[in-house]
């Protein structure tokens, strides 16, 4: 992009946005399309016939050459088939066609993504919809079209549909709050997400020397480095020019397609990075956060790197996360969680913070399941993470503010502060009316939320779609209860000290990674839901049920076919871990540990003492390696789903862990011209 004078001249450039719809479609259609996405109403098919035609043109004058439902199956991942704009017209002539029938729908083979059970692999049918709300960009020209995924028969097999639908869940609820508040104007409440992302660069012929990082993507093994993150040096610090570099070219690729990537810095860890995006709309914002793990990937491979999204991919040092700053606002502009100069004087900001912790009390398990995964599992509850308690901090103005609520008295804290920073200062600066709290895995930070607990390499739809859930039935409640009232100014007010009074266990301002917030956890009633397959049981429990089917989240089909697919997918990658470290030990470290003990002579007292103590580390490293492998064969004989998850977290992690410290020691001893595999220091300080 060295030609280009600013970023401004490119940004966008492969968005079919609405700035460039003007140009391609007319005017006339283009307000329909405005209105069927504000009212959530079926596009009529000559609108959609001119904008497929608009959108045919643009594509062909940047170059594309084919087309492709873009669809977010319940991998995690997203998913294409590519289609040629271009088909015979006559004997030896051709013609670019792309009809409104292609547009709005596609059909994707069905039968080999995860289904829960929905689906039987001879049923192949699958159906993409195209999603009006959803810009259409272009990658590697093709005209990359966002859609939604379900099957033959109705089922959803997306993340982007429950997504959409709880947005619509929260709107219709919202609305009725906001009119029984006096509030004529608002016509539509909408979700603000922005998605910090975590990552590691590393080098990729180190990378590539290391079958555990290329199939599992995180280390299995790896003794300490000298040096890790004691010093505090690399947060904040001068970012080295080849990571510079990357982060130029990603910035280029990002912006070119419409993300507006504003923060990069070094992150805590060793070969750790972060970028932030500006807030958009939820479904936007998911779209372009599972675009930015792709490009992230693809950028860091023309500059010789790996980009690790692993949640976990270093033992000992800080993990990746995807901090979800979540808020909500009205259609023109006004955030429903901002608090204020006044927060106990702001009643509609009070009546939205209640209901929402009230929600997370009463679902907070719901939210546990949002974040478990097996990489998550390495990462919850050390080095900066979350703990895998829930909880909320609201910083102490807030919860002062609640507690005389509660209390029934007046609140006189009022104002927030400024800060006195030497004499000489010019400019007064002023306190945020919460500080931050990284040990939380629910803070809010002056008018947004933030869901520290979802991992580096998940999508956020559905963190993000549970959040909105949530919200939406305790306004439900709260609408319900106050639309039947005598005296709904009265009843407000009563409900709020209700809610707040009730769910007051969930706010908590400490120390989340103290051992005694986990007695103080337990005394208030809260879960410690330790590893996914705690989760499993309590995803699907009856209340969950209720709150998505209820709200037209899910069937009560698709939620057991979701927690079908969990299990299915943590055991298979446990699995791939536990093969991959046996492979890695008979093919690598068993053939290293002979080849130094044969070449320690024992002429010397300390190659005797290091002959004896590898030889001994040998015989346990092959001892540890069988139990490993006999346990990989109970898992092959087991059949039932329930028996499989027990086998794969309770036993095969711990096989592992045994079989880790082992290798670690002998890392430790055994010269480096005979261990096979790139070390800590290596991979994390190489560039």
């Amino acid at each position: 992009m060295n030609n280009r004078k600013n970023a401004g001249e490119y940004f966008g450039s492969l968005v079919f946005n609405e700035g460039t719809m003007r140009d391609y479609i007319p005017e006339t259609s283009l307000k329909a399309w405005r209105e069927c996405v504000k009212n959530r109403s079926v596009l009529p098919e000559k609108i959609a016939a001119d904008i497929a035609d608009g959108m045919k043109r643009w594509a062909l004058e940047q170059g594309a050459t084919h087309y492709t439902h873009w669809f977010q199956p319940l991998t995690g991942e997203t998913a294409e088939k590519h289609e040629g704009f271009l088909i015979p017209s006559g004997q030896d002539s051709f013609r670019m066609e792309f009809s409104s029938k292609e547009l709005i729908k596609g059909e994707p083979d069905a039968s080999s993504f995860p289904s829960g059970g929905l689906r039987s692999t001879f049923e192949a049918r699958g159906y993409s919809a195209w999603d009006p709300t959803s810009y259409a960009f272009i990658k590697d020209k093709v005209l990359c079209i966002p859609t939604v995924f379900f099957s033959y028969s109705g089922e959803v097999l997306d993340k982007k549909t429950p997504l959409l639908r709880s947005g619509e869940a929260l709107n219709r609820q919202a609305i009725r709050i906001l009119r029984l508040l006096g509030d004529e104007r608002t016509q539509s409440v909408i979700t603000n997400v922005g998605a910090e992302q975590e990552y590691f660069l590393i080098r990729k012929d180190l990378f590539l020397k290391r079958d555990d990082l290329r199939l599992c993507g995180r280390t299995l093994f790896g003794a300490d480095a000298p040096k890790k993150q004691e010093l505090d040096d690399h947060y904040y610090g001068q970012i080295r020019p080849e990571v510079t570099a990357f982060m130029q070219d990603l910035n280029d690729e990002l912006w070119k397609l419409g993300i507006c990537a504003k923060t990069e810095h070094n992150e805590v860890a060793p070969a750790q990075y972060e970028m932030a995006p500006f807030f958009t709309n939820a479904n936007l914002a998911n779209d372009q956060n599972q675009l930015t793990m792709e490009i992230m990937k693809r950028v860091a491979e023309k500059h010789g790197l790996v980009c690790l999204l692993s949640e976990k991919p270093f033992a000992g040092i800080n993990g990746s996360g995807k901090h979800v700053n979540w808020s909500v606002s009205t259609d023109s502009g006004e955030n429903l969680f901002s608090p204020g100069r006044t927060p106990a004087e702001n009643t509609r900001f009070l009546l939205f913070l209640a209901a929402f912790l009230k929600g997370v009390d009463e679902y907070y398990e719901l939210l546990r399941s949002a974040a478990a995964y097996a990489g998550n599992d390495n990462r919850l509850g050390g080095q900066e993470a979350p703990p895998a308690i829930i909880s909320v901090f609201i910083g102490s103005e807030l919860e002062n503010v609640v507690d005389s609520i509660i209390e029934g008295k007046t609140y006189d804290g009022g104002e927030n502060a400024s800060l006195a920073i030497g004499k000489d200062v010019l400019l007064q600066i002023g306190r945020d009316n919460t500080d931050r709290n990284r040990t939380s895995p629910l803070a809010f930070t002056g008018n947004k939320f933030e869901f520290r607990m979802v991992g580096s390499s998940q999508s956020i739809a559905s963190p993000v779609a549970y959040l909105n859930t949530i919200l939406a039935q305790e306004l439900k409640e709260a609408a319900d209860e106050l639309e039947a009232a005598a005296d709904p100014k009265e009843a407000l007010n009563g409900l709020i000290r209700r809610m707040l009074t009730e769910h007051r266990r969930i706010v908590f301002n400490g120390n989340g990674y103290d051992g005694s917030w986990v007695e103080e956890a337990a005394r208030r009633g809260l879960k410690n839901l330790k590893n996914t397959a705690q989760t499993v049981p309590e995803y699907a429990s009856e209340k969950n049920i209720r709150l998505l089917t209820e709200n037209g989240i899910y069937s009560h089909k698709e939620i057991e076919s979701r927690n079908e697919i969990r299990v299915e997918n943590y055991c298979s990658i446990i699995t791939i871990e536990a093969r991959t470290l046996v492979h890695m030990v008979r093919k690598g470290m068993l053939g290293a540990v002979s080849a130094y003990l044969s070449s320690l002579t024992a002429d010397f007292g300390f190659e005797r003492k290091q002959k004896e103590e590898i030889g001994r580390l040998g015989d346990h490293l092959y001892s540890a390696l069988e139990a490993l492998e006999e346990d990989l064969r109970k898992l092959n004989e087991c059949g039932e789903s329930g028996a499989r998850l027990a086998l794969c977290s309770d036993v095969l992690t711990a096989d592992m862990k045994a079989l880790r410290e082992v290798i670690d020691q002998l890392e430790k001893r055994i010269d480096r011209r005979f261990w096979p595999y790139p070390d800590y220091t290596e991979l994390l300080f190489s560039i």
